[in-house]
Protein backbone atom coordinates (compact mmCIF):
# COMPACT_ATOMS: atom_id res chain seq x y z
CA UNK A 1 0.00 0.00 0.00
CA UNK A 2 1.15 3.53 -0.83
CA UNK A 3 1.71 6.20 1.63
CA UNK A 4 -0.50 8.71 1.81
CA UNK A 5 1.40 11.85 0.69
CA UNK A 6 0.05 15.40 0.40
CA UNK A 7 1.52 18.46 -1.37
CA UNK A 8 1.18 21.80 -0.12
CA UNK A 9 3.07 24.20 -2.32
CA UNK A 10 6.94 23.06 -2.44
CA UNK A 11 6.36 20.52 0.56
CA UNK A 12 5.44 17.20 0.43
CA UNK A 13 3.59 16.15 3.49
CA UNK A 14 3.76 12.54 4.84
CA UNK A 15 0.22 11.16 6.43
CA UNK A 16 1.93 8.91 8.02
CA UNK A 17 4.34 10.61 9.97
CA UNK A 18 2.06 12.65 11.04
CA UNK A 19 -0.46 10.22 12.53
CA UNK A 20 2.66 8.69 14.00
CA UNK A 21 3.95 11.65 15.77
CA UNK A 22 0.29 12.30 17.50
CA UNK A 23 0.44 8.59 18.30
CA UNK A 24 3.49 9.24 20.29
CA UNK A 25 2.18 12.54 21.95
CA UNK A 26 -0.61 11.07 23.23
CA UNK A 27 0.67 7.62 24.87
CA UNK A 28 3.59 9.99 26.30
CA UNK A 29 0.14 11.93 27.84
CA UNK A 30 -1.62 9.05 28.93
CA UNK A 31 0.86 7.60 30.91
CA UNK A 32 1.04 10.96 33.13
CA UNK A 33 4.00 12.75 31.14
CA UNK A 34 3.04 16.41 31.09
CA UNK A 35 2.73 18.20 28.07
CA UNK A 36 6.14 20.11 28.66
CA UNK A 37 7.52 16.67 29.36
CA UNK A 38 6.27 15.13 26.44
CA UNK A 39 7.50 18.14 24.06
CA UNK A 40 11.43 17.93 25.26
CA UNK A 41 11.06 13.80 24.39
CA UNK A 42 9.98 14.97 20.93
CA UNK A 43 11.50 18.18 20.68
CA UNK A 44 8.56 20.03 19.76
CA UNK A 45 6.75 22.93 21.68
CA UNK A 46 4.28 22.70 24.21
CA UNK A 47 1.78 24.80 22.81
CA UNK A 48 1.65 22.52 19.89
CA UNK A 49 0.74 19.46 22.15
CA UNK A 50 -2.09 21.51 24.07
CA UNK A 51 -3.63 22.84 20.66
CA UNK A 52 -3.54 19.12 19.65
CA UNK A 53 -5.71 17.94 22.38
CA UNK A 54 -8.17 20.94 22.02
CA UNK A 55 -8.75 19.52 19.00
CA UNK A 56 -9.43 16.03 19.76
CA UNK A 57 -11.32 16.77 23.55
CA UNK A 58 -14.15 15.39 23.94
CA UNK A 59 -15.02 16.00 27.41
CA UNK A 60 -12.86 16.51 30.74
CA UNK A 61 -13.16 16.36 33.93
CA UNK A 62 -14.66 13.14 35.81
CA UNK A 63 -13.59 9.92 35.03
CA UNK A 64 -17.21 8.10 34.32
CA UNK A 65 -18.19 3.96 34.07
CA UNK A 66 -21.39 3.13 32.82
CA UNK A 67 -22.95 -0.25 33.67
CA UNK A 68 -26.27 -2.07 33.28
CA UNK A 69 -28.35 -4.82 32.96
CA UNK A 70 -30.96 -6.44 31.21
CA UNK A 71 -30.77 -3.79 27.94
CA UNK A 72 -32.64 -4.35 24.69
CA UNK A 73 -30.83 -1.71 23.62
CA UNK A 74 -27.58 -1.96 24.87
CA UNK A 75 -25.87 -0.94 21.66
CA UNK A 76 -27.78 2.15 21.25
CA UNK A 77 -26.79 3.17 24.79
CA UNK A 78 -23.12 1.78 24.23
CA UNK A 79 -22.98 4.09 20.99
CA UNK A 80 -24.13 7.05 23.19
CA UNK A 81 -21.82 6.39 25.97
CA UNK A 82 -18.97 6.06 23.28
CA UNK A 83 -20.09 9.63 21.78
CA UNK A 84 -20.07 11.06 25.20
CA UNK A 85 -16.86 9.86 25.80
CA UNK A 86 -17.19 7.86 28.78
CA UNK A 87 -14.43 6.02 30.35
CA UNK A 88 -15.92 2.56 30.98
CA UNK A 89 -18.90 1.09 29.54
CA UNK A 90 -20.68 -2.69 30.60
CA UNK A 91 -23.42 -3.13 28.81
CA UNK A 92 -25.78 -6.51 28.93
CA UNK A 93 -28.80 -8.17 27.61
CA UNK A 94 -30.50 -10.91 29.69
CA UNK A 95 -28.85 -13.50 27.74
CA UNK A 96 -25.59 -11.73 28.35
CA UNK A 97 -26.51 -11.50 32.03
CA UNK A 98 -27.07 -15.75 32.17
CA UNK A 99 -23.85 -16.15 29.99
CA UNK A 100 -21.72 -14.12 32.67
CA UNK A 101 -22.65 -16.61 35.54
CA UNK A 102 -23.20 -20.07 33.06
CA UNK A 103 -20.85 -22.58 33.17
CA UNK A 104 -18.57 -20.68 35.71
CA UNK A 105 -17.21 -22.60 39.12
CA UNK A 106 -18.40 -19.55 41.92
CA UNK A 107 -15.14 -18.94 42.50
CA UNK A 108 -14.29 -18.01 38.75
CA UNK A 109 -17.28 -15.79 38.90
CA UNK A 110 -16.56 -14.22 42.19
CA UNK A 111 -12.53 -13.28 41.09
CA UNK A 112 -14.68 -11.49 37.89
CA UNK A 113 -17.06 -9.51 40.06
CA UNK A 114 -14.45 -8.55 42.48
CA UNK A 115 -12.17 -7.16 39.31
CA UNK A 116 -15.45 -5.57 38.54
CA UNK A 117 -16.00 -3.80 42.03
CA UNK A 118 -12.34 -3.11 41.91
CA UNK A 119 -12.35 -1.31 38.31
CA UNK A 120 -15.46 0.53 39.22
CA UNK A 121 -13.74 2.05 42.16
CA UNK A 122 -11.52 3.79 40.10
CA UNK A 123 -14.45 5.58 38.32
CA UNK A 124 -15.35 9.31 39.77
CA UNK A 125 -19.03 8.73 38.63
CA UNK A 126 -20.89 5.27 37.68
CA UNK A 127 -24.21 5.28 36.19
CA UNK A 128 -25.82 2.12 37.09
CA UNK A 129 -28.56 0.86 34.87
CA UNK A 130 -30.99 -1.28 36.17
CA UNK A 131 -32.82 -2.54 39.62
CA UNK A 132 -32.64 -0.74 43.02
CA UNK A 133 -31.17 -3.90 44.56
CA UNK A 134 -28.14 -3.24 42.28
CA UNK A 135 -28.17 0.57 43.60
CA UNK A 136 -28.07 -0.87 46.73
CA UNK A 137 -25.02 -3.10 46.20
CA UNK A 138 -23.33 -0.36 44.30
CA UNK A 139 -23.69 1.97 47.37
CA UNK A 140 -22.34 -0.53 49.64
CA UNK A 141 -19.21 -1.78 47.61
CA UNK A 142 -18.23 1.92 45.47
CA UNK A 143 -17.20 4.89 46.33
CA UNK A 144 -17.46 7.66 43.91
CA UNK A 145 -20.67 9.43 43.19
CA UNK A 146 -23.47 7.06 41.94
CA UNK A 147 -26.06 7.86 39.55
CA UNK A 148 -28.95 5.62 39.49
CA UNK A 149 -31.34 4.79 35.87
CA UNK A 150 -34.23 2.43 36.97
CA UNK A 151 -35.33 -0.50 34.76
CA UNK A 152 -38.28 -1.88 36.60
CA UNK A 153 -38.28 -3.80 40.16
CA UNK A 154 -36.39 -6.28 41.15
CA UNK A 155 -36.20 -8.96 39.88
CA UNK A 156 -35.76 -7.70 36.50
CA UNK A 157 -37.42 -10.51 34.06
CA UNK A 158 -36.29 -10.35 30.51
CA UNK A 159 -34.62 -7.02 28.54
CA UNK A 160 -35.77 -3.38 29.19
CA UNK A 161 -35.37 -0.22 27.29
CA UNK A 162 -33.51 2.92 28.27
CA UNK A 163 -34.69 5.86 27.35
CA UNK A 164 -31.72 6.72 24.55
CA UNK A 165 -33.00 10.40 24.87
CA UNK A 166 -32.98 10.86 28.88
CA UNK A 167 -29.89 8.68 29.08
CA UNK A 168 -27.87 11.32 26.71
CA UNK A 169 -29.55 14.28 28.54
CA UNK A 170 -28.12 12.53 31.53
CA UNK A 171 -24.97 12.05 30.07
CA UNK A 172 -24.49 15.82 29.06
CA UNK A 173 -25.76 17.19 32.19
CA UNK A 174 -22.69 15.00 33.62
CA UNK A 175 -20.36 16.58 31.30
CA UNK A 176 -21.32 19.74 32.04
CA UNK A 177 -20.55 19.82 35.51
Amino acid sequence: MAEELVRIGEKIISMRKIQDSIQKILKLRSSGLSQQEAANLLHLDRTFISRLESIGEVRKGKKIAVFGFPLRNKDEIGKIAVDHGVDFIWLMNEAERWDLVKDKSALDFFNQLMELITKLQSYDVVIIIGSRRWLKIAEALLTGELIFLELGQSPIIGDRVLNPDFFRETLVKLVKE
